[in-house]
């Protein structure tokens, strides 16, 4: 039986909602920038120079709107992004596999209190590397721990 943790509903949800404000301030910007003649007036110099504050809501939604199509193609990415451990080896991710035998140790002294855990294995070229996986990344961490735990007993 497969044992799914996937990516934290927390950071996806946070995508969204920043997306969404990048949306939102470039949309207000460039009504107060280019469409709201009061505004405009009270924000121009004597010589017909726009002030920052103008400048900056006229520049606003060329850097808003990349920005928030950035944040969506990560939310894009993680949306489906999970560390799986199945019966032979913990999934982390297509290009990241790692053998239940070659895991060594996993250090779980800071998982209640901190919420993550580190796993020590031998990669492919026999070196040791250490794995950390955070409660903050991934959620239901601790069926996946127990579930590695027990497959290297």
């Amino acid at each position: 039986m497969a044992i799914e943790a996937p990516y934290s509903k927390y950071r996806r949800q946070n995508c969204v909602i920043i997306a969404l404000i990048l949306v939102i301030l470039s949309g207000w910007c460039a009504y107060d920038g280019y469409m709201n003649d009061k505004w405009i007036e009270e924000h121009t110099n004597e010589d017909g120079g726009p002030q920052p504050y103008l400048t900056f809501n006229r520049q606003c939604p060329f850097y808003a709107i990349p920005a928030a199509v950035l944040v969506m193609g990560f939310w894009f990415v993680v949306r489906n992004k999970k560390i799986i451990g199945d019966e032979n080896e913990l999934i982390i991710s297509e290009n990241e596999k790692i053998p239940y035998d070659s895991i060594e140790k996993i250090d779980k002294t800071h998982f209640d209190s901190k919420g993550y855990f580190t796993i020590t294995y031998k990669d492919s070229q026999g070196t040791e590397v250490d794995k950390t996986i955070s409660y903050k990344a991934y959620d239901g961490l601790k069926g996946l721990l127990e579930h590695i735990v027990e497959k290297i007993s």
